[in-house]
Protein backbone atom coordinates (compact mmCIF):
# COMPACT_ATOMS: atom_id res chain seq x y z
CA UNK A 1 0.00 0.00 0.00
CA UNK A 2 1.43 3.60 -0.95
CA UNK A 3 1.67 6.07 1.63
CA UNK A 4 -1.84 7.99 2.64
CA UNK A 5 -2.17 11.69 1.01
CA UNK A 6 -4.95 11.86 3.01
CA UNK A 7 -6.92 12.91 -0.74
CA UNK A 8 -9.71 10.44 -1.72
CA UNK A 9 -10.56 12.16 -4.49
CA UNK A 10 -6.83 11.29 -5.97
CA UNK A 11 -6.63 7.70 -3.90
CA UNK A 12 -7.45 4.61 -5.36
CA UNK A 13 -6.73 2.35 -2.03
CA UNK A 14 -9.79 1.35 -0.22
CA UNK A 15 -8.45 2.33 3.67
CA UNK A 16 -10.45 2.61 6.70
CA UNK A 17 -10.54 6.19 6.38
CA UNK A 18 -12.37 5.88 2.87
CA UNK A 19 -14.74 3.14 4.27
CA UNK A 20 -15.94 5.38 7.30
CA UNK A 21 -17.06 8.28 4.48
CA UNK A 22 -18.69 5.73 2.83
CA UNK A 23 -21.22 5.24 5.54
CA UNK A 24 -22.94 8.31 4.86
CA UNK A 25 -26.45 7.36 3.82
CA UNK A 26 -28.63 9.06 1.73
CA UNK A 27 -32.58 10.20 2.72
CA UNK A 28 -35.69 8.42 1.71
CA UNK A 29 -36.03 9.21 -2.46
CA UNK A 30 -38.79 11.09 -1.73
CA UNK A 31 -37.12 13.48 1.01
CA UNK A 32 -35.70 16.92 0.37
CA UNK A 33 -33.78 17.98 2.97
CA UNK A 34 -31.96 21.34 3.53
CA UNK A 35 -30.27 21.65 6.61
CA UNK A 36 -30.05 19.08 9.72
CA UNK A 37 -28.86 19.88 13.13
CA UNK A 38 -28.10 17.66 15.44
CA UNK A 39 -28.95 18.85 19.47
CA UNK A 40 -26.68 16.85 21.69
CA UNK A 41 -25.70 16.86 25.22
CA UNK A 42 -22.82 15.71 27.26
CA UNK A 43 -25.54 14.05 30.48
CA UNK A 44 -29.18 13.39 30.67
CA UNK A 45 -31.41 15.91 32.47
CA UNK A 46 -30.02 19.40 30.67
CA UNK A 47 -33.67 19.88 29.21
CA UNK A 48 -31.93 18.85 25.63
CA UNK A 49 -35.73 17.71 24.11
CA UNK A 50 -37.15 21.04 25.71
CA UNK A 51 -34.70 22.70 23.25
CA UNK A 52 -34.84 21.32 20.38
CA UNK A 53 -38.65 21.73 20.08
CA UNK A 54 -38.25 25.30 21.49
CA UNK A 55 -35.65 25.86 18.03
CA UNK A 56 -37.86 23.55 15.51
CA UNK A 57 -41.14 26.07 16.80
CA UNK A 58 -38.95 29.19 16.37
CA UNK A 59 -37.48 28.40 12.88
CA UNK A 60 -41.02 27.39 12.01
CA UNK A 61 -42.51 30.66 13.10
CA UNK A 62 -39.70 32.32 10.62
CA UNK A 63 -41.88 30.49 7.83
CA UNK A 64 -39.23 27.91 7.39
CA UNK A 65 -40.33 23.94 6.86
CA UNK A 66 -39.20 22.24 10.14
CA UNK A 67 -39.02 18.78 11.09
CA UNK A 68 -37.38 16.79 14.00
CA UNK A 69 -35.81 13.33 13.86
CA UNK A 70 -36.07 11.55 17.50
CA UNK A 71 -33.28 9.77 17.93
CA UNK A 72 -33.50 9.24 21.72
CA UNK A 73 -35.08 6.04 20.96
CA UNK A 74 -35.35 4.64 25.47
CA UNK A 75 -36.62 7.94 25.89
CA UNK A 76 -38.62 9.79 23.73
CA UNK A 77 -40.45 13.06 24.64
CA UNK A 78 -41.16 14.93 21.52
CA UNK A 79 -44.29 13.37 20.19
CA UNK A 80 -45.90 14.38 24.12
CA UNK A 81 -43.95 17.77 23.79
CA UNK A 82 -46.11 18.50 20.81
CA UNK A 83 -49.40 16.57 21.76
CA UNK A 84 -48.83 13.75 19.75
CA UNK A 85 -50.87 10.69 20.40
CA UNK A 86 -51.61 8.95 17.45
CA UNK A 87 -49.38 6.55 15.19
CA UNK A 88 -47.53 6.90 12.07
CA UNK A 89 -48.86 5.25 8.74
CA UNK A 90 -46.90 4.27 6.08
CA UNK A 91 -47.10 2.73 2.27
CA UNK A 92 -45.26 0.33 -0.12
CA UNK A 93 -43.12 3.69 -0.58
CA UNK A 94 -42.13 4.27 2.98
CA UNK A 95 -43.13 5.63 6.77
CA UNK A 96 -44.75 9.36 6.63
CA UNK A 97 -44.23 11.54 9.70
CA UNK A 98 -46.42 12.73 12.06
CA UNK A 99 -47.71 16.37 11.04
CA UNK A 100 -47.97 18.53 14.51
CA UNK A 101 -50.62 21.49 15.02
CA UNK A 102 -48.40 24.31 12.73
CA UNK A 103 -47.10 21.88 10.74
CA UNK A 104 -43.82 20.38 11.57
CA UNK A 105 -42.94 16.77 11.03
CA UNK A 106 -42.07 14.41 13.54
CA UNK A 107 -40.74 10.66 13.83
CA UNK A 108 -40.09 8.74 17.16
CA UNK A 109 -40.39 5.29 17.71
CA UNK A 110 -43.29 6.29 20.36
CA UNK A 111 -45.09 6.94 17.20
CA UNK A 112 -44.82 3.50 16.07
CA UNK A 113 -45.71 1.49 19.28
CA UNK A 114 -48.68 0.50 20.19
CA UNK A 115 -49.07 2.06 23.89
CA UNK A 116 -46.67 5.45 24.62
CA UNK A 117 -45.51 3.67 27.83
CA UNK A 118 -44.29 0.34 25.89
CA UNK A 119 -40.40 0.45 26.89
CA UNK A 120 -38.65 0.15 24.17
CA UNK A 121 -35.58 -3.17 25.55
CA UNK A 122 -33.68 -3.56 22.77
CA UNK A 123 -29.46 -3.58 22.32
CA UNK A 124 -27.32 -1.12 20.91
CA UNK A 125 -27.11 -1.98 17.73
CA UNK A 126 -30.89 -2.66 17.16
CA UNK A 127 -31.38 0.83 18.65
CA UNK A 128 -28.92 2.42 16.21
CA UNK A 129 -30.44 0.68 13.22
CA UNK A 130 -33.81 2.09 14.05
CA UNK A 131 -32.30 5.67 14.02
CA UNK A 132 -30.43 5.42 10.23
CA UNK A 133 -34.08 3.91 8.78
CA UNK A 134 -35.43 7.07 10.51
CA UNK A 135 -33.22 8.83 8.18
CA UNK A 136 -33.57 6.51 4.90
CA UNK A 137 -36.66 4.88 5.36
CA UNK A 138 -39.33 8.00 6.23
CA UNK A 139 -40.85 9.74 3.42
CA UNK A 140 -39.95 13.52 4.91
CA UNK A 141 -41.25 15.51 1.97
CA UNK A 142 -39.42 19.22 1.43
CA UNK A 143 -37.89 20.34 4.44
CA UNK A 144 -36.08 23.16 5.06
CA UNK A 145 -34.82 22.45 8.57
CA UNK A 146 -33.96 19.00 10.17
CA UNK A 147 -33.38 19.02 14.04
CA UNK A 148 -32.12 15.49 15.34
CA UNK A 149 -32.84 15.09 19.37
CA UNK A 150 -29.73 12.64 20.23
CA UNK A 151 -29.43 10.79 23.30
CA UNK A 152 -27.36 12.27 25.97
CA UNK A 153 -23.78 10.92 26.29
CA UNK A 154 -21.26 9.53 23.23
CA UNK A 155 -22.99 6.17 22.49
CA UNK A 156 -24.08 4.01 19.51
CA UNK A 157 -26.62 6.22 18.58
CA UNK A 158 -24.73 9.40 18.78
CA UNK A 159 -21.75 7.75 16.38
CA UNK A 160 -24.57 6.27 14.05
CA UNK A 161 -26.23 9.70 13.55
CA UNK A 162 -22.79 11.46 13.37
CA UNK A 163 -21.63 8.58 10.78
CA UNK A 164 -24.58 8.13 8.61
CA UNK A 165 -26.19 11.56 8.34
CA UNK A 166 -25.04 14.57 7.15
CA UNK A 167 -25.22 16.84 9.65
CA UNK A 168 -24.48 20.33 9.10
CA UNK A 169 -23.61 21.10 12.72
CA UNK A 170 -24.45 19.89 15.84
CA UNK A 171 -25.91 22.69 19.00
CA UNK A 172 -24.68 21.21 22.48
CA UNK A 173 -27.12 21.91 25.44
CA UNK A 174 -25.52 21.92 28.79
CA UNK A 175 -26.86 23.45 32.50
CA UNK A 176 -24.50 25.99 34.72
CA UNK A 177 -23.25 23.16 37.27
CA UNK A 178 -19.89 22.41 38.22
CA UNK A 179 -19.64 19.80 35.56
CA UNK A 180 -20.26 22.00 32.48
CA UNK A 181 -16.84 22.20 31.43
CA UNK A 182 -16.36 18.03 31.53
CA UNK A 183 -19.43 17.11 29.88
CA UNK A 184 -19.64 20.33 27.13
CA UNK A 185 -15.28 19.18 26.65
CA UNK A 186 -16.37 15.52 25.92
CA UNK A 187 -19.46 17.04 23.01
CA UNK A 188 -16.86 18.67 21.47
CA UNK A 189 -14.02 16.20 21.35
CA UNK A 190 -16.61 13.65 19.68
CA UNK A 191 -17.90 16.63 17.14
CA UNK A 192 -14.14 16.73 16.47
CA UNK A 193 -13.29 13.33 15.99
CA UNK A 194 -16.06 13.22 13.29
CA UNK A 195 -15.49 16.46 11.81
CA UNK A 196 -18.81 17.84 12.73
CA UNK A 197 -18.86 21.68 13.07
CA UNK A 198 -20.39 22.89 16.07
CA UNK A 199 -22.81 25.85 16.09
CA UNK A 200 -22.32 27.04 19.69
CA UNK A 201 -23.61 26.28 23.01
CA UNK A 202 -26.98 26.86 24.72
CA UNK A 203 -27.39 26.76 28.43
CA UNK A 204 -30.90 25.44 29.65
CA UNK A 205 -31.82 26.51 33.14
CA UNK A 206 -29.90 29.46 33.70
CA UNK A 207 -31.79 30.92 36.02
CA UNK A 208 -35.72 31.39 37.59
CA UNK A 209 -37.42 35.10 37.67
CA UNK A 210 -38.85 35.60 40.56
CA UNK A 211 -42.51 35.61 39.77
CA UNK A 212 -43.01 39.01 42.33
CA UNK A 213 -39.92 41.07 41.97
CA UNK A 214 -38.48 40.34 38.88
CA UNK A 215 -35.04 39.26 40.11
CA UNK A 216 -32.84 36.84 38.05
CA UNK A 217 -32.31 33.80 41.07
CA UNK A 218 -29.19 31.50 39.79
CA UNK A 219 -30.14 28.47 41.12
CA UNK A 220 -27.35 26.91 39.90
CA UNK A 221 -24.87 29.56 40.27
CA UNK A 222 -23.88 31.30 37.18
CA UNK A 223 -20.85 31.65 34.77
CA UNK A 224 -20.01 28.32 34.34
CA UNK A 225 -21.33 28.26 30.62
CA UNK A 226 -19.63 31.18 29.73
CA UNK A 227 -16.31 29.43 31.01
CA UNK A 228 -16.68 26.57 29.28
CA UNK A 229 -17.64 28.06 25.89
CA UNK A 230 -14.98 30.42 26.19
CA UNK A 231 -12.24 27.65 26.74
CA UNK A 232 -13.57 25.35 24.09
CA UNK A 233 -13.58 28.64 21.80
CA UNK A 234 -17.37 27.97 20.76
CA UNK A 235 -20.21 30.66 20.84
CA UNK A 236 -22.62 30.81 23.52
CA UNK A 237 -25.89 30.74 21.67
CA UNK A 238 -28.27 31.74 24.55
CA UNK A 239 -29.34 31.38 28.25
CA UNK A 240 -32.84 30.16 28.57
CA UNK A 241 -34.47 30.59 32.07
CA UNK A 242 -36.24 28.26 34.32
CA UNK A 243 -39.94 28.50 33.24
CA UNK A 244 -42.83 26.69 34.89
CA UNK A 245 -45.27 27.80 31.95
CA UNK A 246 -42.83 25.98 29.45
CA UNK A 247 -42.45 23.14 31.33
CA UNK A 248 -46.35 22.69 31.61
CA UNK A 249 -46.81 23.54 28.16
CA UNK A 250 -44.75 20.83 27.05
CA UNK A 251 -46.43 18.16 29.74
CA UNK A 252 -49.84 19.11 28.21
CA UNK A 253 -48.48 18.92 24.54
CA UNK A 254 -48.62 22.31 23.86
CA UNK A 255 -44.71 22.98 23.32
CA UNK A 256 -45.88 25.17 20.06
CA UNK A 257 -47.50 27.79 22.14
CA UNK A 258 -44.39 28.60 24.07
CA UNK A 259 -42.99 32.32 24.48
CA UNK A 260 -39.30 32.49 24.92
CA UNK A 261 -37.91 34.94 23.41
CA UNK A 262 -34.50 34.00 25.17
CA UNK A 263 -34.36 31.31 22.11
CA UNK A 264 -34.18 33.73 19.66
CA UNK A 265 -30.48 34.38 19.54
CA UNK A 266 -29.69 30.80 19.31
CA UNK A 267 -32.60 30.75 15.98
CA UNK A 268 -30.01 33.49 14.66
CA UNK A 269 -26.97 32.11 14.91
CA UNK A 270 -28.26 28.93 13.33
CA UNK A 271 -29.86 31.03 9.95
CA UNK A 272 -26.23 32.59 10.32
CA UNK A 273 -24.21 29.12 10.27
CA UNK A 274 -26.67 27.93 7.79
CA UNK A 275 -25.74 31.07 4.72
CA UNK A 276 -21.95 30.17 5.54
Amino acid sequence: MSECSHNCETCGENCAERQQESLIKSPHAMSNIGKVYGVVSGKGGVGKSMVTSQLAVTMNRRGYSVAVLDADVTGPSIPKAFGIKGRAEGSDDGIFPVVTKTGIRVMSVNLLLEHETDPVVWRGPVISGVVSQFWTDVIWGDVDYMFVDMPPGTGDVPLTVFQSIPLDGIIIVASPQELVSMVVEKAVKMAGMMNIPIVGLVENMSYLTCPDCGRKIDVFGSGKCEAAAAEMGIPLLAKLPLDPSLAKNCDDGLVELFECPEIEPAADAMEKFSKK
